[in-house]
C-alpha cells in the first residue's frame, strides 16, 4: 500500500533529513586515507544521538553498524570495521539512515578518498547525475517507471551499468515502505506520482557489468567483476510545486 504524507509529516521527514545530509557531511570530512570505517560509524551514531534521533540502521534485520560504508567494489551494504583503512584512491559509498519523531530519513553519497583516478572520479559524477534526473521526474502525474528509466538511459549512455538486485523505496513512518523504485525503464508504467508521495530514490551504478555477489558476512554486496561501483540518495517528495529534496530543498 502506498501511503501519502501530509505537509506535516513532510516538514517532520524533512528535519530527520536535514539530521542525515549533516551526518554524511561530517563522515564525508573525515574520510580520509588512514581513517577506519568503523571510525566513521562510530563518528556518525554519536552525531545522530546527540541530536536526539537513532540510527535507522542499527539493529534493522540484524545489522550491526549505524551507517553502512562501502568501498570501491562494494555496492551497498558494507560493514564498517576498524580494522578496514581507507587508502587513497578510494572511493567510500556512505548510506545513512535516522530515525527522528517516528519518522524516517535516508540518503547516501559516494565521496573520493584522497586523489582518485579520472575513471573513478567520472563513475562517481554520472551516478549523481542520474540521481538529479531522477528526481526531476518526481512531478505530479509521471509514472513511477519514469524515475528508473532517466537513470538506465543516462548510466548506459556514459557506458556503466545499473545494479538490478537492489531498488529504491517508499519511505515514511518505516524505513522500506512501498513502491519499489527499480533503477529501470521502460518509462511510462506503475503507479502515477502523486503529492505526498516520498521515494528513497537510490542509483547504484557499476563501472563493469552489473552482476553481484554477496559476501559471507551476509550483508556486503559486490561488483562480480570486481570493478568500481557507486551510490547516490535522495529521500524526495512529490509536490504541487514541484519535487522536493528533504533535508536539502528548505520549501
Amino acid at each position: 500500500m502506498i501511503v501519502l504524507k501530509s505537509a506535516a509529516e513532510l516538514e517532520t521527514m524533512h528535519q530527520a533529513n536535514v539530521l542525515v545530509h549533516e551526518t554524511l557531511r561530517l563522515v564525508a570530512e573525515a574520510a580520509r586515507p588512514g581513517t577506519s570505517t568503523g571510525e566513521l560509524d562510530a563518528l556518525a551514531e554519536d552525531h545522530i544521538r546527540a541530536a536526539g534521533a537513532r540510527p535507522a540502521f542499527k539493529g534493522y534485520r540484524g545489522y550491526p553498524a549505524s551507517l553502512c560504508t562501502s568501498v570501491n567494489d562494494v555496492i551497498v551494504h558494507g560493514i564498517p570495521s576498524r580494522t578496514q583503512k581507507l587508502k587513497d584512491g578510494d572511493i567510500l559509498s556512505i548510506d545513512c539512515g535516522v530515525v527522528w519523531q517516528g519518522y524516517f530519513g535516508d540518503a547516501a553519497v559516494t565521496v573520493p578518498v584522497g586523489e582518485i583516478s579520472p575513471e573513478a572520479d567520472r563513475l562517481l559524477r554520472v551516478t549523481r547525475e542520474c540521481l538529479g534526473r531522477a528526481v526531476e521526474q518526481m512531478t505530479p502525474g509521471r509514472r513511477l517507471t519514469d524515475v528508473g528509466d532517466v537513470i538506465q538511459r543516462h548510466a548506459e549512455g556514459a557506458e556503466f551499468s545499473v545494479v538490478r538486485e537492489f531498488v529504491g523505496h517508499g519511505i515514511g513512518r518505516s524505513l522500506h515502505e512501498d513502491p519499489q523504485v527499480y533503477n529501470l525503464g521502460p518509462a511510462g508504467r506503475g503507479p502515477e506520482l502523486r503529492p505526498g508521495l516520498v521515494l528513497a530514490i537510490e542509483p547504484m551504478i557499476n563501472q563493469g557489468k552489473p552482476g553481484v555477489v554477496i559476501d559471507e558476512d551476509g550483508w556486503t554486496a559486490r561488483t562480480e567483476d570486481g570493478k568500481l561501483s557507486a551510490h547516490f540518495e535522495y529521500s524526495v517528495a512529490v509536490t504541487s510545486d514541484g519535487p522536493r529534496v528533504l533535508g536539502v530543498d528548505g520549501r
